[in-house]
């Protein structure tokens, strides 16, 4: 085992305990005051103890702690409590909600007796789910997580990752300068439970882009390979795009956002061909504006607008190119509108696009299919119009 697995690995150990100690780091502001031992423990989805020792020449009116996850706008403020030659703080995460391997800042301040306010530096803290023994690979920027499996399942994952980043680059410049994690957890309720605990509500895959973290459920078996191809890729070009976009990412239509996504796995869903084949078969093909936004609840429908979404992405990537389709990515990043994003890149609106992919990708007869919705409507024409063409065609013409 090499020096830098076995440093991964002990710094994997040391967040599942939940305890990160800083040491002594003393602060010393010009009044005298010290902020030292900077402690900071958790359990996953219960607690987050804050702890700090205090140095002061002068009197100590009061501590507080200001915190916040480095995404959230919003800093929780509270006062910390002396007990025992420190200043201790229990933030109470089973009703406050924070996201799974959230990066915390935080800052302590110190109001002393003769009004002085005094604040200390800034710190960071991983809230981790430290409910599991997680084991790392990395290489590069790119961290794979597991909980249950062997060095095997690991590399696995680690493989998939990596060839799906390159699979990714093939349709928009693959950014990775800071660390991606991918954490994968063996059975679906130990991802759902961890996603409920940190307020979310997803069951199978997740990437939390701004965090640049991926959460996927995959457990050890003949299977998972095929899983990790197709989960991890996916996921991983969540996090991709948004650091392509930036927060333009949040505007991409939906169809696009998972059309995107689903090309870059690495083994296709072969049921989404099926489905496509008995859409058109049975006409029931959803328009892709109706894809702009939320795709359906049901799950049959969602289903088809996921098998949708890759095939329309496909047929737009492989019939103009990769430079119209970043252009495509960049429009509807500043904020053009489903239609006017691909009507300013293609020359042609959404629904003409649509037509077009059906007829090429999915081989709809759109002039047959056309004939037999208007063909009740051209009978009762035809009808309206028998008897005053027999008139003409039968009567004597007059002088």
């Amino acid at each position: 085992m090499g020096n830098k697995k076995r440093l991964g690995i002990l710094t994997v150990l040391l967040l599942s305990l939940g305890t990160l100690f800083w040491g002594s780091y003393p602060a010393q502001a010009e009044s005298g005051v010290t902020f030292s031992h900077v402690k900071v423990g958790h359990q996953f989805g219960e607690y987050i103890r804050f702890r700090v020792q205090i140095e002061s020449g002068d009197p100590i009116e009061s501590v507080t702690i200001s915190f916040r996850d480095k995404r959230e706008a919003h800093t929780r403020t509270a006062t910390m409590t002396p007990q025992e030659g420190e200043f201790v703080y229990r933030y109470d995460a089973s009703d406050n909600y924070l996201h799974p391997f959230a990066r915390l800042t935080m800052r302590f301040q110190v109001q002393l007796e003769n009004g002085q306010v005094v604040e200390s530096q800034s710190y960071g803290y991983t809230y981790s789910d430290n409910r599991f023994a997680w084991q790392m690979r990395e290489e590069g920027d790119l961290r794979v997580h597991w909980n249950e499996g062997d060095e095997s399942f690991g590399q696995a994952a680690l493989d998939a990752a990596r060839n799906g980043l390159a699979r990714t680059d093939g349709f928009f410049p693959v950014i990775l300068d800071e660390p991606v994690d991918v954490y994968i957890y063996a059975s679906p309720v130990d991802l759902q439970n961890a996603l409920f605990l940190g307020g979310e509500s997803w069951v199978a895959g997740h990437a939390d882009p701004g965090l640049g973290v991926v959460f996927v459920s995959i457990a050890p078996s003949t299977e998972q390979r095929i899983a990790m191809q197709q989960q991890i890729p996916h996921e991983l070009t969540h996090v991709l795009l948004y650091r392509y976009l930036g927060e333009g990412y949040n505007r991409l239509p939906n169809w696009l956002l998972e059309g995107v996504a689903t090309l870059s796995e690495l083994y296709p869903n072969p049921d989404y061909e099926l489905v496509l084949e008995r859409a058109v078969e049975d006409h029931t093909l959803i328009p892709i504006a109706e894809l702009c936004d939320a795709f359906p609840r049901d799950a049959s429908q969602a289903f088809l607008a996921y098998a949708e979404s890759v095939s329309f992405t496909r047929y737009l990537h492989e019939t103009y190119g990769t430079t119209a389709f970043e252009q495509l990515l960049q429009n509807y990043a500043d904020g053009l509108h489903c239609d006017a994003g691909a009507q300013a890149v293609y020359g042609q609106s959404l629904e003409r696009l649509d037509a077009r992919w059906r007829e090429a990708a999915l081989g709809a007869n759109l002039l047959g299919s056309a004939l037999r919705e208007t063909a009740p409507y051209l009978l009762i024409l035809a009808i309206f119009l028998a008897y005053p063409a027999a008139q003409f065609l039968g009567g004597k013409p007059r002088k």
